[in-house]
Order: structure tokens, then C-alpha cells, then sequence
């Protein structure tokens, strides 16, 4: 894996030139790996580094030194990807580190990606969008239930709900929640609303309350019409198909009932990629 442009223009000068490869074990089990050798994690579920808050962390290790070694696993071409501790890592390249502060664990993409979604649902500063997204990760690849998944991380099963149906807007919407134009309270009167992004741009201008927002689209939630249950036997060909595919599927007939849709859904690009060869290989 190679680092892209954005992480090296991240690095002090002094790993950026360093060509060393060596790791000095100390007796605890940390090792010191030089920096340009630790690479972030694809499917850390935080995207969103908040400057202000890294340099703050940089600062707190110059003086006081790292405290909590970062994770990470051996991957290949002598690299190590990052399980926990990319904020501080973050903060080391800022800080112009050579060397950084390791314990390397042997873990599979799974124990990787889990580690990293249990590390950030457990910062309290995680926006409510990287929550759900987080959520999503762990229900995945668990394949356990939202009460499941709330028992195990200790929140109640509505919290874990109602940030899991945030995913439910428009990206752009959540992008807005993450930027901070709009709360989770204004985002969560938007679901299942029609013509979310205006309404939600009308909010931004508005300056609207949540509460506001909400008897706005109270009305249309009232009136809405119900939804046709889905016939048994669809329901039990869907499940059949996402048994065997290994992907959630959802299928929907026409008004005829001779044609229809068959929709998949891939939560990752591995995924994605691993139908795709299967399919290639029929």
C-alpha cells in the first residue's frame, strides 16, 4: 500500500527523507517504526480531522511524549496499517517525528476494522454521521442486530436507531450535519421528507428551530400515504438471494408483476470487488 500525496505532505521533513527501516523493540512489547512506514487505515470510519484539535494533541506529545502507543498491523513492503491511534499518529507527523511509538498486532481485516469502529464510537467527539457509519460497520461485519449492537457498546437500542436511520438522507444533507449547518435534531425532521436538500437549505437561511422544522414536516408525515407491505413470498426470495450472494438484495415487482428490479447493496468496495470476481467466474 502506498501512501497518497495529502498523508506525505502530512509528514515532517525529517521522515520524509529518512530511508531507515529498522524497529528497536523496548521490553514492554512497544516498538519504534519509522513514521513513513505507518499508513492510515482505508476504512477508518473517521474522515473528518479537525486542525485545531490536532495540533492541540501535537503539542500535548512534544511535551509530554506519546503516552498511548499506536496500533498497528505488518502488511506488506516492510509497511504497517494503522488499527488505532491515527489521530496521533497525525499529531506525530506534525510534531516532525522520525520514529513512532508501535505495538504491532497480527489482526485480519475484520479484527482491523472492528478495532477501529469500536476506538472511535467510544470518542465522544465523533460526528453523529461517522457514528452511524461506525454503527453500520460493526453491524455488518458482526451480523448482529441494533439491540445487539447497542448491549455491546453500552448505549441504549433507540440512540443506536436513531443515528443508524441519519444514513436513511441524501449525502449532501449529511454532509451538512457534518460540517454543523445543521444539528441531528434538524436531520432527523428530514427523514422520509420529500425535497429534503431545499428544505434543508431553507433551514440553513431560515435559521429555523428543530422544533419549527419539525411542524413543518409533521404535516407531510401525517398525510403520508402507508406503505404497502411486501409480499411473503418477495421477502423470503430476497433473503434466499442475499443467503447465497452474501449482499442485502431487495427486489420489486411492476404494477404487471411480469418485470421488475433486482437492487444489491455493498456496504465497501471489497464488496463490491468480490462479487464482481464471482461473477466472473460463473
Amino acid at each position: 500500500m502506498t501512501m497518497n500525496k495529502e498523508n506525505k505532505l502530512g509528514m515532517g521533513l525529517g521522515a520524509l527523507l529518512s530511508t531507515s527501516n529498522n524497529q528497536n523493540e523496548t521490553n514492554n512489547g512497544i516498538q519504534k517504526i519509522n513514521i513513513s512506514q505507518v499508513v492510515p487505515n482505508p476504512l477508518q470510519p473517521r474522515k473528518n480531522f479537525k486542525d485545531e484539535e490536532l495540533k492541540e494533541l501535537s503539542s500535548s506529545i512534544k511535551n509530554q511524549g506519546l503516552i498511548q502507543p499506536i496500533i498497528v498491523k505488518p502488511i506488506h513492503d516492510n509497511q504497517f496499517q494503522i488499527i488505532a491511534g491515527e489521530r496521533r499518529w497525525r499529531a506525530c507527523q506534525l510534531n516532525g517525528m522520525h520514529e513512532v511509538d508501535c505495538v504491532i498486532k497480527d489482526f485480519d481485516d475484520i479484527n482491523v476494522l472492528e478495532a477501529a469502529l469500536i476506538e472511535n464510537i467510544q470518542r465522544e467527539d465523533l460526528n453523529v454521521i461517522e457514528e452511524a457509519n461506525a454503527y453500520k460497520g460493526l453491524i455488518d461485519i458482526k451480523g448482529i442486530n441494533n439491540e445487539k449492537l447497542a448491549k455491546s457498546i453500552g448505549k441504549s437500542p433507540s440512540h443506536v436507531s436513531n443515528i443508524l436511520r441519519l444514513l436513511e438522507l441524501d449525502t449532501k444533507i449529511q454532509q451538512l450535519v457534518i460540517s454543523g449547518d445543521l444539528s441531528m435534531g434538524h436531520a432527523r425532521a428530514l427523514i422520509g421528507v420529500p425535497d429534503a436538500i431545499n428544505k434543508a437549505n431553507e433551514i440553513i437561511e431560515k435559521k429555523l428551530s428543530v422544533r419549527q422544522v419539525e411542524k413543518i414536516t409533521s404535516e407531510y408525515k401525517k398525510n403520508k400515504p402507508k406503505k404497502i407491505s411486501k409480499d411473503p413470498n418477495i421477502i423470503d426470495l430476497e433473503k434466499e438471494l442475499s443467503d447465497k450472494i452474501g449482499l442485502k438484495t431487495s427486489i420489486q415487482f411492476n404494477e404487471n408483476g411480469s418485470s421488475g428490479s433486482l437492487t444489491l447493496y455493498y456496504s465497501d468496495l471489497n464488496q463490491l470487488d468480490d462479487l464482481m470476481k464471482r461473477l466472473k467466474k460463473q
